[in-house]
């Protein structure tokens, strides 16, 4: 069964577009078949980026893990022009449409794929793929997070009823702080820092 997490989707393509409405803006994605929440925009992806939190040093490194079509990468780079936004994801289809929606909206401070190893991130922003499993959760937040800079954090959002409260339980027992920011409509809001 193909997965929005594969490398290359086996579901052919189905080109289509959605609407991104925050109070701050407004925006018009492609998306396309086998990429996650291709229908429309996720709820927990609105809540985490309604929740934004403090503007991050100008000129630093911010990550969206898990970019999919690109709305967190997007909006962080609309946001903060005067960062790098960096938008990985495991989906080949996922960062493409990345890459055409930041251009459609002529926005050049977010780069895809992966950064070079010595890139530390100000802020990580994730609705990390839960559907992976707990063990390969487990390693890519590790991976990820290892990569923080000093003083910054990782803004997540999980669905309640799909382990939100173990993981920030796995997150405390690894050694980081985890704060609940917030908790709506099923989704916890969590704070990771060193």
């Amino acid at each position: 069964m193909p997965h929005y997490f594969d490398r290359a989707p086996a579901a052919p393509s189905r080109p289509g577009r959605v609407e991104l409405v925050l109070p701050d803006w407004t925006a018009h994605l492609a998306t396309d078949r086998g990429v996650f929440s291709a229908s429309g925009i996720d709820a927990g992806t609105i809540e985490l980026l309604k929740a934004a939190g403090p503007p991050p040093p100008a000129g630093s490194h911010l990550l969206d893990l898990g970019c999919g079509y690109g709305p967190i990468a997007l909006t962080l780079a609309h946001r903060h022009p005067e960062c790098t936004v960096c938008a990985v994801d495991v989906n080949e289809r996922a960062l493409e449409l990345t890459r055409t929606n930041a251009a459609a909206l002529g926005i050049a401070n977010l780069v895809t794929g992966d950064p070079p190893d010595d890139v530390r991130f100000a802020q990580i922003w994730s609705n990390p793929p839960i559907r992976i499993g707990k063990a390969a959760l487990h390693d890519l937040l590790a991976t990820w997070l290892a990569r923080l800079a000093p003083g910054g954090e990782a803004r997540l959002v999980v669905q309640k009823h799909l382990g939100s409260d173990s993981l920030a339980e796995w997150l405390r027992s690894t050694g980081y702080l985890v704060e609940r920011t917030g908790s709506r409509k099923g989704y916890r809001l969590l704070r990771v820092t060193r």
